[in-house]
C-alpha cells in the first residue's frame, strides 16, 4: 500500500471512530505516515517517544488491527502467580476461621484484601481484590443455604439445642 493509500486509510478511521485511546494512536501513525519524528508526534501527543514507538512499531506489524487494545492493562499484579495460586486454593478450600479471622464463615471483599495484606504484605481496594478475583477466574455469589440438602435430624437437633423453650405442635 502506498503511503497516499495508507495515510487516507488511516484518516477514514481518525473520522469514524470514538474511542479516544484509538484516536491518538491513529494519530500517532497518521503523523508518522506524513513524516514527522517521533520526537514531535510525542510532544503533540503529550505522550512518551517510547509510547510513540510502540505504537508505530504495531502499526508497521500487525497493521491498523493491531493498534485496538480491548482493555486498559494498567499495573501489573502485585501478587505473584504463585501467591495468587496460593490465594485462590486458600479461599476454595478454607473459610476465613481457618486462616485466622474470627468467626466468619464466608469469604467476603474486605476479608480477601484483609488476608491478602496480612500474607503477602500488599494492600488492596475492595475494587482491586474484585478485578483480582475475576482475572483468576473466581466469581462473588452470596452464599445461601439449602433446607433440601440438609439432614433432618441434625435439623432437629441443632433447634432443640438452640431454641430449648419452642413448644411444638
Amino acid at each position: 500500500m502506498t503511503n497516499k493509500g495508507a495515510l487516507a486509510e488511516v484518516e477514514e478511521r481518525l473520522r469514524s471512530t470514538k474511542d479516544r485511546r484509538m484516536y491518538e494512536r491513529l494519530q500517532t501513525v497518521r503523523l508518522r505516515i506524513m513524516g514527522m519524528p517521533v520526537k514531535e508526534i510525542a510532544g503533540i501527543l503529550c505522550r512518551s517517544e517510547k509510547t510513540i514507538r510502540s505504537y508505530i512499531h504495531t502499526y508497521e506489524t500487525e497493521g491498523l488491527p493491531g493498534l485496538h487494545m480491548g482493555f486498559s492493562p494498567g499495573r501489573t499484579s502485585r501478587l505473584t502467580p504463585e501467591q495468587r495460586e496460593e490465594l485462590k486454593q486458600a479461599i476454595v478450600n478454607q473459610v476465613p476461621a481457618d486462616v485466622g479471622f474470627t468467626a466468619k464463615f464466608n469469604w467476603t471483599l474486605q476479608l480477601i484484601a484483609d488476608y491478602i495484606e496480612r500474607t503477602y504484605g500488599h494492600r488492596y481496594s475492595l475494587r482491586g481484590v474484585s478485578k483480582l478475583m475475576e482475572h483468576m477466574h473466581m466469581s462473588y455469589t452470596k452464599p445461601t443455604y439449602t433446607l433440601a440438602a440438609a439432614d433432618p435430624a441434625k435439623q432437629q437437633q441443632f433447634v432443640e439445642v438452640t431454641f430449648p423453650t419452642l413448644k411444638r405442635g
